[in-house]
């Protein structure tokens, strides 16, 4: 496995090193302290497992430049450990194409799980954007802690994607069907990935059907 770590900061990167050795037997780690350093070595090792960069070191723009790294290494997951734990940053960074976003608060036990999470294909939401991501605003707040929340602690508009999702419709499909941009979609399918302790919608759906959650089989 080789991973990409790229933060301005030498004792977090490695503080992380332990993090990321337990991620397999044979783990090489390759590093940057700015964004430029960072993105030439993705270049040059296509093969990359994954990138971890920080949000704002020197070179970085933010968001977007997790676009930027996005699309010159598209292959690549890229996962954002940061500091910054706005929910609009974290939205920002997502829609840009990250595959997670990782609060350097985190303990070693929840960066490992968002971590292998990604490395199966997976797409890891932080707690903060799951209480209170996407279109959860299309209701009144005093209405969605009514009604949106089941005893999955699925909301509303989950279950909907899920339903969507069962039908076999993608997630472009399913942003048109229910007016979301794709970008809202695919976190509200990570979170239902989170809920459901599922790595792939097949195992979504099936696990939707055995706690009843979706209105019908689908097949």
């Amino acid at each position: 496995m080789k991973i990409l770590l790229v933060d301005d900061h030498a004792l977090f990167r490695d503080g992380l090193h332990y993090v990321l050795q337990q991620l397999s037997d044979e783990v090489e780690i390759l590093e940057a302290a700015n964004f430029a350093d960072g993105l030439k070595l993705a270049m040059l090792h296509p093969e990359l497992d994954l990138a971890l960069l920080d949000l704002n070191m020197p070179g970085s723009e933010g968001p977007a430049s997790i676009g930027y790294f996005h699309q010159s290494c598209p292959l690549i997951p890229v996962v954002v450990v940061s500091g910054e734990e706005g929910r609009s940053c974290m939205e920002n960074v997502m829609h840009n194409g990250a595959m997670g976003y990782i609060s350097k608060s985190s303990n070693a036990a929840v960066m490992r799980g968002a971590l292998n999470l990604v490395l199966s294909g997976g797409v890891y939401v932080p707690p903060q954007m799951l209480r209170s991501s996407g279109e959860l605003a299309d209701v009144e707040a005093a209405d969605r802690r009514k009604s949106n929340i089941n005893e999955t602690g699925m909301t509303q508009r989950q279950l909907q994607v899920l339903e969507l999702l069962a039908a076999g419709m993608s997630n472009k499909e399913i942003a048109e069907a229910i007016n979301l941009a794709e970008g809202t979609v695919k976190i509200h399918v990570a979170a239902i990935f989170q809920v459901l302790h599922v790595c792939s919608r097949m195992e979504a759906v099936r696990m939707a059907e055995k706690l009843a959650l979706i209105s019908r089989p689908h097949g």
